[in-house]
């Protein structure tokens, strides 16, 4: 029996390993490896399709679409160190001063726009925490209703693009989808990227939000002693229409251009996300630059408006440079273009200036590269993982396992979605997508799975996985910055509502295929 399910103990083995603490990239390379010596001893396993393996790697380094994942890191490293994110937290309360629940309202809605800045879930949920829950707490808030806000609505950045999650997760569905399309012999198939996971997940992420408001709302008009109306004195009165107006555009309207900037150029088709990507890392120095040095703003605001239109450009123009003849509207595009160029690169440089001097620059650019080593080494650990459970047979095991449960697609979807909920309470989001993924992603795509329907499906499970006790790591962030006063129950018990509002999102999105299906549809398929 050892022998006959070998691909079953290596990946069991794997779990165990990681659960023992010992690290992700090598513990699946080195339990790969001992697995394939021993497949290859007792003769279930050819050594040799390790072979393919720097193939992997070279395409793995070689990805354009990987590129935006450190660049989407860096964007929200220099957001969260340069307190862009807290000036959105603080307009945002503003906003909804004297209204019964308006701080945990506007918790969600920062965590909302956060999460289509940043993206990073740990940096989202320890921001709101030191930021929001003080705040919360002296203005007589519940500390469960607080707590169980800012963890739900810091793990947004899980399914509102642009997320981490989504970029590999997108990847790794890719390659998936092509297994799927191969062994069915349907080389016209459905194709799936990043961009289209993007364009997926937005109402889905949106649909969570509005759900959370929705609860907030009414636990603060049934039980007003949860969520009290915060009035301490005339400066937290509520705020006139001029004074909002002048709020919104101090403290919001830079971040949400740089939002649509960045999730309108990839959901337009003006950008890939990888351009939208170094958009949004360029935008994100510009915006924290102005903050520092106010006083630079024509400059700095100047460039972020070159950038935007460059790609605008891009879109509409063909400028490539090797080329003997031009038409007029190509050669005032391309002479427009060097004068933004030339633009975007003073301010870019300007803002490296400030940036480094305060310190903001160094701080994201050592996390980016700490960060993206760590994901890229698990990402070559995965693929021998991946290469060696194929070689023993574990593909074939996975998709009759997924074919003979009851119900078909459904069965199998259940199955699949509750073994990603419970290895959510132990293992991060990315191991999830590196190692399970590239097993069940095939088979489910063969059985009649949607590839964007699937994706978004997944990143709303692994969101809930984040704030499940006991070893949620929401939880863990917000842990490490709560007061005294606030106990790790008071935390359990509040994230239990949002769980169950994650589980109804993920039951919504289950019934109606649509949420995550249309926009991709009616954007891509044109």
């Amino acid at each position: 029996m050892f022998v006959e399910y070998l691909e079953l103990w290596l990946f069991l083995a794997v779990c165990i390993t990681i659960l023992a603490g010992f690290p992700v990239a090598f513990t699946l390379a080195g339990v790969a490896l001992i697995f394939a010596t021993l497949g290859d001893m007792l003769g279930q396993f050819q050594f040799r399709q390790l072979n393919f393996l720097p193939q992997r790697v070279f395409g793995i380094m070689s990805n354009e679409v990987l590129i935006a994942a450190p660049l989407f890191i860096f964007m929200g490293l220099v957001l969260e160190k340069s307190k862009v994110a807290e000036d959105l937290l603080t307009s945002m309360a503003r906003l909804f001063r004297g209204m019964r629940g308006g701080l945990a309202l506007s918790v969600v809605m920062v965590g909302m726009l956060m999460a289509a800045s940043t993206g990073i879930v740990g940096a989202t949920v320890v921001t709101m925490g030191l930021i929001a829950l003080p705040v919360m707490l002296r203005s007589g808030y519940d500390p469960r209703l607080a707590t169980g806000t800012i963890c739900a609505s810091g793990t947004l950045g899980q399914v509102i693009p642009p997320s981490i999650v989504l970029v590999f997760l997108g990847d790794v569905l890719t390659y998936a989808n092509q297994q799927a399309n191969l062994k069915m012999g349907n080389f016209a198939g459905k194709s799936v990227g990043v961009g289209d996971l993007f364009a997926g997940s937005l109402f889905p992420g949106l649909m969570l939000v509005a759900l959370y408001a929705i609860y907030i709302i009414v636990l603060a008009g049934l039980r007003p002693d949860r969520a009290p109306v915060r009035v301490e004195g005339a400066a937290d009165a509520p705020l006139d229409r001029s004074e909002k107006i002048r709020v919104l555009v101090n403290g919001l309207l830079a971040p949400s251009a740089l939002i649509v900037a960045v999730l309108g150029s990839i959901l337009g088709g003006i950008a890939t996300p990888t351009e939208a990507a170094g958009v949004g890392a360029v935008g994100a120095m510009l915006l924290a630059a102005l903050r520092a040095r106010p006083d630079r703003a024509p400059w700095l605001l100047g460039g972020l408006a070159a950038a935007i239109a460059l790609m605008v450009i891009n879109h509409f123009f063909h400028l490539l440079l090797m080329r003997e003849t031009f038409t007029t509207s190509e050669t005032i595009a391309m002479w427009a273009s060097f004068a933004l160029l030339a633009l975007v690169a003073i301010a870019v440089l300007m803002s490296c200036a400030i940036l480094l001097s305060s310190g903001t620059l160094r701080y994201a650019m050592e996390d980016t590269g700490r960060v993206t080593a760590m994901i890229f080494a698990i990402l070559v650990g995965a693929s021998l993982f991946s290469l060696t459970f194929r070689g023993l047979g574990g593909e074939e095991t996975v998709h009759h396992l997924l074919e003979s449960l009851p119900g078909g697609l459904t069965g199998a979807m259940i199955f699949v979605m509750a073994l990603m909920f419970v290895m959510g309470f132990f293992l991060d989001f990315l191991e999830i997508i590196f190692i399970l993924v590239p097993i069940v992603g095939p088979a489910l795509i063969m059985l009649g799975a949607d590839p964007v329907w699937l994706g978004v499906m997944i990143a709303v499970n692994l969101q809930t996985s984040f704030l499940t006790p006991p070893f949620g790591f929401a939880l863990f962030f917000l842990r490490g910055v709560t007061p005294p006063s606030v106990t790790t129950r008071h935390i359990y018990e509040g994230v239990m509502p949002f769980i169950m509002l994650q589980l109804l999102g993920l039951i919504l999105l289950a019934s109606f295929p649509a949420l995550a299906t249309w926009l991709p549809n009616y954007l891509f398929s044109q």
